[in-house]
């Protein structure tokens, strides 16, 4: 009952549309207080807050979130997509590929798959249609690019991942380069390969090399911003905060260079900013009491013993770890399942000999595919939303992508070096 109750309460309140922390907090509660008392929940309660956000590098957080806020007022991410379709254009599905593309680049400097998404889709869809794209197809390349965020530092995901498991945020985010571009170059391949099958009557523009080179100028502060932060971290002159803190600063100034930041527009980041940190925060705090009551049970631990004793293949064990994290991603979003699923899962993967760093890129890649899976899908409902494209549309185009992408995952397992190795060559 110990074990169980508290669960079930928290699986309860989620379903009922209880946010993620207040659920987290209330059915953690419960389960400290069943396995202790009182005088112990009210001990947890009172140190949790502090405990839990004091950890250094949370500031990652709120620093990548003012640099994406400010990079946003830049207008530099609606740009982008034209620069980069220049170099495309006389490409077979230059459009969709250039929209992959520019996914991959505006998560480099948002970390948020959503906002990727829903920048894409106000600004490559209406592109892809001009071009003959049925409506399925350019809203799945729209929801699909979007996910490559979650990937390319500043990741926020693999920051959280950092935080639950304690392995090293410096590592997490260069260990997110190769799998990115991996990500990216899967896509791409895939749009090739349905656009072979199923051609499309889109006209192929060329351009000058005098006008590839002035598209440039649109992307050289985003690959100089890029450079800066990644390269101080992976070079390891500044911490992942440092780099951070450098980075907002950097989109402060190409923010105020373009002219378009003002006093009002600088307060609205500044808040953003503030609010997504606080609900992070919030989380943070919650995910932290629910932690005692797994440590209390000893629910971890019973489990490593217990598959410790299995006389049966470790990645059979992985195979069946893959398959719980493709169902939880059919219904809850990344935070929720990093939440309820590393302090349980890590350990054992751990014991089982796979590498903590490289499983957290694996956890995130299949994440990237729950968010596009139905019923929750939502880099789905933000593209079918703001490109007035009907959802089971885009539901139906992005299958193609899935298995892609799960083909991907499979390679990543085999090959673990394609994610280890660029952070082993880190400073």
């Amino acid at each position: 009952m110990t074990i169980y109750l508290p669960f079930f309460v928290l699986f309860a309140l989620l379903a009922f549309g209880v946010p993620v922390a207040i659920s987290l907090a209330l059915s953690g509660a419960l389960g400290i207080f069943l396995a202790t008392n009182a005088d112990v929940l009210v001990g947890i309660l009172t140190a949790s807050p502090g405990s839990a956000l004091s950890t250094y590098e949370l500031l990652t957080i709120p620093m990548f979130i003012l640099m994406a806020e400010f990079m946003g007022v830049s207008g530099i991410t609606s740009s982008l997509f034209d620069a980069i379709a220049k170099w495309t254009g006389r490409v077979k599905g230059g459009v969709g590929i250039a929209t992959v593309i520019t996914g991959a680049a505006f998560g480099a400097i948002s970390g948020s798959s959503t906002a990727a998404a829903a920048t894409l889709a106000k600004t490559s869809v209406p592109a892809m249609l001009n071009e003959g794209y049925p409506q399925r197809v350019a809203g799945s390349i729209a929801a699909i690019s979007g996910t490559i965020a979650m990937l390319i530092p500043p990741s926020v995901a693999l920051i959280f991942y950092g935080l639950l498991s304690g392995v090293s945020i410096a590592d997490l985010l260069i260990a997110g380069i190769v799998p990115g571009i991996l990500v990216t170059l899967t896509i791409a391949l895939t749009i090739k390969v349905l656009l072979f099958r199923h051609p499309l009557p889109e006209s192929y523009r060329g351009y000058s090399f005098q006008e590839k080179i002035q598209s440039l100028k649109v992307a050289g502060p985003f690959i100089l911003l890029f450079l800066v932060v990644t390269g101080l971290i992976y070079t390891g002159i500044a911490t992942p905060v440092e780099s951070s803190a450098l980075g907002a600063f950097g989109a402060l100034l190409i923010a105020g260079k373009s002219g378009n930041l003002n006093g009002e527009r600088f307060r609205t980041a500044l808040v953003n900013t503030c609010a997504i940190s606080a609900m992070i925060g919030l989380i943070i705090v919650c995910a932290h009491i629910f932690g005692y009551f797994i440590t209390f049970t000893g629910v971890t631990r019973e489990m490593v013993a217990w598959v410790g004793g299995l006389d049966v293949s470790p990645y059979l064990i992985l195979a069946f770890i893959v398959l719980l994290y493709l169902v939880l991603g059919l219904f809850l979003d990344l935070i929720s399942i990093l939440i309820l699923t590393v302090p349980v899962v890590l350990p054992l993967v751990i014991s089982l000999g796979f590498d903590p760093l490289w499983f957290g890129v694996i956890v995130i890649l299949l994440s990237e595919i729950g968010i596009v899976t139905p019923p929750v899908g939502i880099n789905v409902f933000v593209v079918a939303k703001s490109a007035n494209i009907p959802v089971e549309s885009i539901f139906s185009g992005v299958l193609a992508y899935v298995l892609a992408l799960l083909a991907l995952v499979f390679v990543l397992i085999v090959f673990p070096d394609l994610v280890l190795w660029l952070p082993s060559t880190a400073g």
